[in-house]
Parts: structure tokens; C-alpha cells; sequence
């Protein structure tokens, strides 16, 4: 199954909408914080930091944007554009849903103005609402090769299905333990907001709560490792898209580890400090070595036709007899599971060409070319 033209360029168009939002609420926050630097600080949580104005966005808002510029050109361009378009669609619907009940709350009252507030509830209601048109056109767009004659989609390579899995795999279990010692240690009367927002737990305007984002990326994780071993289509945008989460807030978690010389002091910070510096090494490798394993793709995708098999295989020996081309006949009255002989027609069924040059039959030849580590 590939992507129709309309629904390529549809896609490219909602991408672009996702990804305009997204740099919207960037600018804004660049020229409230007055330096960019402490905006930077503040994304990578700096106790230090301080911005002049409260930033509205987190540090998975920049790691969206590029992900929305990646789909655009994915959509236009690239074999896997519907299982990209889809994977933005979800992340995105995903992660903004949570503004719905948290901008409109009376905890940010004291921390962000109406009319920021009114304008991160529109934001967040267009933003939705073009991840869910995005979902579907991925999802609806899709026909046969044979129709829209698109190259098809590629699957993840073994070896990077093998990287993918541990990578992400380790990744998602260190993630989700982080969030089960968060249900151990917060007092049960402030839990719930460590996933919904709360007054007693840092929640940006355009941002999810910690809580909710956290266990996102660790069940995104888990899940794309376990597709990835079974080299599914889908894998490979989403597990690019989880990796390159973890990529950014690894990088962040180094730089914060760095800012405040823990890494000097290592051997005298506690354990659970340990684990949490411990944990940004481990997702900046894990986001560094699955997003490059699984930008290359595989073998392709289609009912074997992406493989060696039935029909004229791409190269080397395969099933029947050599091409016309080849000069060789074959004997009298034998039935062949290939080419039919040069300048005779097709005798009996066969797996190679479809008889007489008629459709059916046969399979055809190959289609054209201060939180826990987390976010």
C-alpha cells in the first residue's frame, strides 16, 4: 500500500500547519525570555534559569517543530509518508490534549495573562484538530501500488530492527521505572497531578504535565521496540520520533548535569541522584544510536514484491526460467513457471507475467522504483 498524490500534498500542507504553531509559540517564548539563553536554560531546567517572562512552551516543543518539518518533507517525498504522517498525527494529538483542561485552569491564573491563555486554547484546538485530519489522510490516502504506482514502503533493515529494539526497548523500561518510583514517592493527594497538572507541579501553557509525557514517551518506546523486532512498516517514523525525544532531553539532562557540576561530585551524590544522571547518558545513546539505525530503510514493503521470490526477481538466480533477453528456450511442451519463451506466447498458468499480456493471474513484475529524566 502506498500514498495517492492528493494525499501527499494534503499531508505536506497539515505538517506545515503543525510545524507554523509549533515555531509560533517558539518565537513568542524567544522574544519574552529576552536572552535566548535563558530560554535554553529553562528547557533544560537550570535552577538558574531565569527567563523575563514565564516561557509558555517545554523542551519537547522545539523536538515537535522539527518533527512537523520532517513529516512535511516525509509527506511530499518520502516512501513511508503515510506511516509518518500518522505517527505525527498521534504524537502531536497526544501530547497537545492535555491543554484542554490544564489552560483553561484556575492554578494558571497567577502564572500566565488571559489573553495568552485565550490564545494557547486556540492554538491547542487547531493544533488537534489538524493532527486528527493528519491521522486520517495517512490512514484514508492509502491504495495498492499498482494504482497510485508509488515506490513502496520499506521496512527497518535487521540489524537496525536488532539496535532499535535494545535501544528503545532499554529506554522505555528505564522510563516507566522512573514513573512507578514517582507513584511510590509523591503523597497520594498530589499524584494525580503529576499527570493532570496541579498548582504544586511545573506545567508550561502550551505543555503536558511531567507525569503525562513521561509515561507517553516510556509506552511510545516500549512499543515501537517491540514492532520494530517484527520489522513492521510503522516502526520506523514512530521509533525516529521517540528516539529524537530522547535525544533532546538526554542532551538536556548532560548539560543541566554539567551546568551544575554533578558530574564532579559524582561519587558523593546520592543514589537516586546517580541514576538520574546515569539515565540522561542512557537516553541521549539510545535516542543517538536507534534515529540513525532506523532513517535507513529496508527491504521493501508489499506482499514479498519488495523481496526475492515470485516472477523476475531484482537480481541473482530465482524461480523459473532466465527472461526472452537471455536466449534461452525452453523445450517443447514443457510448462514454465517463469518468462515464457522469446517470441511465444504463455503457455498455461504460471507465476511470471499475467498470460497474453491480459490482467490477472501471475504476480507481475516489481513496481517501480526538576522532574525525572524523561522530557
Amino acid at each position: 500500500m502506498t500514498l495517492t498524490r492528493g494525499a501527499r500534498i494534503t499531508g505536506a500542507v497539515l505538517c506545515a500547519v503543525l510545524g507554523v504553531v509549533a515555531a509560533g509559540w517558539i518565537v513568542r517564548d524567544l522574544r519574552a525570555a529576552g536572552d535566548p539563553q535563558d530560554l535554553l536554560r529553562y528547557w533544560a531546567g537550570y535552577t538558574d534559569a531565569r527567563p523575563d517572562a514565564l516561557p509558555a512552551t517545554s523542551q519537547g516543543d522545539p523536538v515537535l517543530f522539527v518533527v512537523c518539518c520532517a513529516a512535511t518533507f516525509a509527506a511530499l517525498r518520502s516512501r513511508v509518508a503515510a506511516s509518518a504522517m500518522v505517527a505525527t498525527g498521534v504524537v502531536t494529538l497526544v501530547l497537545r490534549l492535555p491543554g484542554v483542561w490544564t489552560i483553561g485552569a484556575s492554578w494558571m491564573d497567577g502564572r500566565y495573562g488571559d489573553e495568552l491563555r485565550t490564545r494557547a486554547m486556540i492554538g491547542t484546538f487547531v493544533t488537534l484538530a489538524a493532527a486528527l485530519a493528519l491521522i486520517v489522510t495517512g490512514s484514508a490516502g492509502r491504495r495498492p501500488s499498482a494504482e497510485t504506482r508509488e515506490p513502496l514502503p520499506t521496512r527497518p533493515g535487521r540489524g537496525a530492527a536488532v539496535a532499535a529494539f535494545l535501544a528503545l526497548g532499554a529506554a522505555g523500561a528505564v522510563l516507566l521505572a522512573w514513573e512507578i518510583r514517582q507513584f511510590v514517592t509523591f503523597p497520594s493527594r498530589l499524584y494525580p497531578g503529576w499527570f493532570t497538572g496541579s498548582s504544586a507541579v511545573r506545567v508550561e501553557l502550551t505543555g503536558a504535565p511531567p507525569g503525562w509525557s513521561g509515561a507517553v514517551l516510556a509506552l511510545l518506546c516500549l512499543v515501537v521496540a517491540f514492532t520494530a523486532l517484527l520489522r513492521a512498516v510503522h516502526a520506523r517514523p514512530f521509533g525516529m520520533i521517540a528516539a529524537a525525544f530522547l535525544l533532546f532531553s538526554g542532551v538536556f539532562g548532560i548539560a543541566r548535569a554539567v551546568h551544575h557540576e554533578l558530574l564532579d561530585r559524582f561519587g558523593d551524590l546520592g543514589t537516586e541522584y546517580q541514576l538520574v544522571v546515569l539515565t540522561s547518558f542512557l537516553l541521549a545513546l539510545a535516542g543517538a544510536t536507534a534515529l540513525p539505525a532506523l532513517a535507513r530503510g529496508g527491504p521493501a514493503d508489499a506482499d514479498g514484491r519488495g523481496h526475492e521470490g515470485y516472477g523476475y526477481p531484482p537480481s541473482g538466480p530465482g524461480y523459473g526460467y532466465p527472461p526472452p533477453e537471455s536466449g534461452y528456450s525452453r523445450p517443447p511442451g514443457e510448462p514454465g513457471y517463469g518468462y515464457p519463451p522469446a517470441g511465444q506466447p504463455g503457455q498455461g498458468p504460471g507465476h511470471g507475467y499475467p498470460q497474453g499480456g491480459q490482467p490477472g493471474g501471475g504476480f507481475g513484475p516489481p513496481p517501480p522504483a526538576s522532574r525525572p529524566p524523561g522530557w
